[in-house]
C-alpha cells in the first residue's frame, strides 16, 4: 500500500481551512491517493502576546514546517504566502500558488461605518505594522491598538477590547464564511495590501518530482505571475514583519500593473509608486518599482527602522 501524501500546516482554524482545501483539490486529481495533515506549532503559534514586529522576521509561522519539509517528515506544506519570507531555503521550491482570494483588508467596526466615519480618536486594533502606518497617514488621529491571535480571538476583541474597528485580510474571512462581518473593504489607495495576501503558497522539495509535477495542475499562472512580481519587490527590499511595506500586482488585459509602498510607522511619510509591463517580466517590474522607491527615499526609512528592530 503506497505512503500517504503528508500536508504540513498550522493548526489554526485559518491554515487548516488551507490545507483541507488543498487535500481535496488533490484528491479531486487522484482519487486513490491518501492525503493526510500533520499538524506543526510555529514559533508565531508560541509566541502570542507580543506584537509581531518585536518578535522577529517574517519566517515565524512557516520556519518548523519547512524544517520538517526538508526533513521528509512532510511531502509538501501550505502556507498563507503573505507569511512566507523573502527567500525560500535551499532545496526547497513553490510548487503551486492557487487562485488568489480578495486580496484587501478589510474593516470590521462595532458600528457599521467606515474609515473615514469612524470617531475622533478611534482606537482600531491590527498586528501589523503596514495596517497600521496607513491608518494612520488616513486618520492621524486613530489610535492603534497590537492586536494578536487568530481570527476568531481577534473578532472577539472588537468587543472585549473596547475597540471601535479591526482591520483583518479580507480572504480569511471569507474563506471561513465570515464575509458577512465586513463592513468595508479597504481600496488599495486607502490600504495597499501585504506582498501575497489572498494568495496560498504551496511549497515542495526540490527533490521531489513526482510530489511538483501533481502540485503544478493546481497552480493559477495569472496569480503565480503576480506573486512572483511581488516577492521579488519584497526581496528586493528585504521586507520583514518590522518594515510597513505594501505591494500589489494584478494582470489587467494583457498587462502586469503593479502598486507598491514603503512608510514611515507613523504615517506622516508614505513613499509610492506604481510600474507596469509584460507578465514575462514579472520578476523584474517588481525590482524595478522597489528601487524607484529605494531611490525615492525608502532606503532611509528602512534603515532607520531597521537599526530601531535591532
Amino acid at each position: 500500500m503506497a505512503s500517504p501524501l503528508r500536508i504540513g500546516t498550522r493548526g489554526s482554524q485559518l491554515a487548516l481551512w488551507q490545507a483541507r482545501w488543498v487535500q481535496t483539490a488533490i484528491n479531486r486529481l487522484r482519487p486513490e491517493l491518501a492525503v493526510e495533515l500533520v499538524i506543526i506549532k510555529t514559533q508565531g503559534d508560541k509566541i502570542t502576546d507580543v506584537p509581531l514586529a518585536q518578535v522577529g522576521g517574517k519566517g515565524l509561522f512557516v520556519k518548523e514546517i519547512e524544517e520538517a519539509l526538508l526533513d521528509c517528515r512532510v511531502d509538501l506544506a501550505v502556507h498563507s504566502m503573505k507569511d512566507m519570507p523573502a527567500e525560500i531555503p535551499a532545496g526547497l521550491t513553490i510548487g503551486a500558488v492557487p487562485q488568489r482570494e480578495n486580496p484587501l483588508d478589510a474593516l470590521i467596526t462595532s458600528v457599521p461605518g467606515s474609515l473615514e466615519t469612524l470617531p475622533k480618536g478611534a482606537r482600531i486594533g491590527t498586528s501589523s505594522l503596514r495596517r497600521g502606518a496607513q491608518i494612520k497617514h488616513l486618520r492621524p488621529d486613530a489610535v492603534i491598538v497590537a492586536l494578536r491571535g487568530n481570527l476568531d480571538t481577534r473578532l472577539r476583541k472588537l468587543a472585549s477590547s473596547d475597540l471601535d474597528a479591526i482591520v483583518l485580510a479580507a480572504a480569511g474571512l471569507r474563506r471561513l464564511g465570515l464575509a458577512d462581518r465586513i463592513h468595508a473593504y479597504l481600496q488599495p489607495d486607502q490600504m495597499l495590501p501585504a506582498v501575497g495576501q489572498g494568495a496560498l503558497c504551496i511549497e515542495a522539495r526540490e527533490q521531489d518530482p513526482a510530489t511538483q509535477a501533481l502540485l503544478a495542475a493546481l497552480d493559477d499562472p495569472e496569480t503565480h505571475i503576480a506573486i512572483s512580481a511581488e516577492r521579488a519587490f519584497l526581496n528586493t527590499l528585504q521586507g520583514g514583519c518590522q518594515v510597513p511595506l505594501a505591494a500589489y500586482a494584478q494582470l489587467r488585459e494583457g498587462r502586469l500593473h503593479m502598486q507598491g509602498l514603503v512608510a514611515e510607522l507613523d504615517g506622516r511619510r508614505i513613499l509610492r509608486s506604481t510600474a507596469q509591463g509584460s507578465p514575462t517580466a514579472a520578476q523584474a517590474i517588481g525590482r524595478g518599482l522597489a528601487e524607484d522607491l529605494l531611490a525615492q527615499g525608502a532606503d532611509q526609512i528602512l534603515e532607520r527602522l531597521r537599526q530601531n528592530a535591532g
